[in-house]
């Protein structure tokens, strides 16, 4: 598998220079050239296989080029200590939660299968690499311990100040190392945006290796591809109906990649966008225009996102054609009093805590089955984040407080460790060249 820049359909490179790149010369985004047919392998999948067993045949069949056999399995085992857990809630809705690795968030799919491929890679030729990302909540934490003490790897995430939740910004600010936190006195917009101009400063990159472990970086977003893989996989058999997914988005790189997985052959009916009140992709699918705008603040910050990246992509897939994309992706808005009344319901009504993204997540599934075209669809849901990194939304809407797993409540106890920055490229680049 190759990749090209898209805005400029005629470029070509290879996976490794697309993950150590990070973002194209030109500002696009690297993208799959041609689209593989998997079908028969995701079909083949044994319903039971464990998931690093099923990662690392995808990934093998996916980049051939790039890894062999061997080389795919020895990745995914060290990416993947972890795995994905299916929840049935009702014989129609289920949970696909992502939230068992390090950071307790989604985002350890990919960080950490990029990590390992960077650190397999780097191996060969002695490099060193700095890792440049933005984050509004749970990628930055997810980086920053997929990264920490690989060699050849050093790290610098920004983040929004005031803009991510206390054990969030704990999770980023308290690992040390070969990372390092910079704390932006503006919005995750800004914070993207300091990061993808920085990329484009031919100067500043002749100087730093740099490259990005966002989901603008395609190594990151690929492998999340994979838990929409392993979810059809353990319902295939069981489910007679149509299969679909629904996900909270921000960045829209989760759902990008569950699109990117159905144009490979995966046997899917749609995809539900579910967002906050940052609502231009579902105002894109309504009117047909891409209107970006300053984000909101909201309960689901981590999909507090005015200019989602990955935008870019999805048009790509569906040829810039609105009516296409309607056609397998639909797109709802969830207010923060929905959220809380869905953390309150299925907490009374199923026993399971869901953080405000999942919950959000959960009300656009709820309108999907209440639709005259549902059917007896069966709607995945991706749980995205552990309740307990968003504990005062939990509490408030519950009464009760979610107990933090270990591995959160530890770093709590931590001193955070961050260095104030303006949200200009020039401050971004001083720091960068200062190091």
């Amino acid at each position: 598998m190759e990749f090209y820049s898209t805005r400029d359909r005629a470029s070509r490179v290879s996976f490794r220079d697309a993950i150590f790149s990070g973002l194209a010369s030109d500002g696009g985004l690297y993208h799959p050239v041609g689209e593989p047919s998997l079908a028969a392998l995701f079909r083949g999948l044994a319903p039971d296989a464990p998931f690093v067993n099923m990662a690392s045949e995808v990934i093998a069949a996916l980049l051939p080029r790039t890894f062999n056999a061997d080389a795919a399995r020895r990745i995914c085992e060290r990416a993947f200590s972890f795995t994905p857990e299916l929840r049935t809630i009702t014989p129609q809705l289920r949970l696909l939660e992502l939230y068992h690795g390090p950071s307790c968030a989604f985002k350890d799919f990919g960080a950490s299968f990029l990590a390992a491929a960077m650190e397999y890679l780097l191996q060969e030729d002695q490099e060193r690499a700095v890792i440049l990302t933005a984050t509004s909540g749970d990628t930055g934490s997810a980086v920053a311990r997929a990264f920490h003490n690989r060699p050849g790897i050093d790290v610098v995430i920004l983040y929004p100040s005031g803009r991510v939740s206390p054990l969030q910004e704990r999770q980023l600010t308290t690992v040390g190392g070969n990372v390092v936190a910079l704390e932006v006195s503006g919005s995750f917009d800004d914070c993207q945006r300091m990061v993808k101009e920085a990329f484009i400063d031919r100067s500043l990159n002749e100087q730093v290796r740099l490259t990005s472990a966002n989901s603008i970086n395609v190594g990151r977003l690929l492998p999340q591809a994979l838990y929409y893989i392993y979810a059809f996989s353990r319902l295939h058999a069981d489910v007679a109906s149509e299969i679909v997914f629904c996900v909270p988005s921000g960045n829209f790189g989760n759902l990008t990649a569950g699109i990117l997985a159905w144009r490979w052959g995966l046997p899917v009916t749609g995809f539900i966008a579910a967002t906050n009140a940052n609502d231009v992709v579902p105002e894109y699918l309504r009117s047909g225009e891409f209107t970006p705008r300053p984000s909101v603040q909201t309960l689901a910050n981590a999909m507090d996102v005015g200019n989602p990246s990955n935008f870019e992509r999805m048009l790509e897939v569906f040829g810039a054609d609105v009516k296409l994309m309607r056609a397998m992706v639909g797109g709802e808005v969830v207010t923060d009093d929905l959220i809380l009344d869905a953390i309150r319901r299925y907490h009374r009504d199923h026993g399971v805590f869901v953080d405000p993204h999942t919950a959000a997540g959960l009300v656009a599934a709820e309108r999907y089955l209440e639709g005259e075209g549902a059917g007896d669809a069966t709607v995945v849901t991706l749980a995205t984040a552990h309740p307990a990194k968003f504990v005062e939304s939990v509490e408030r809407a519950t009464g009760v407080r979610p107990e933090l797993p270990d591995r959160l409540a530890r770093v709590m106890e931590l001193p955070k460790q961050a260095i104030p920055i303006e949200p200009t490229t020039a401050a971004l680049r001083d720091y960068l060249l200062s190091r």
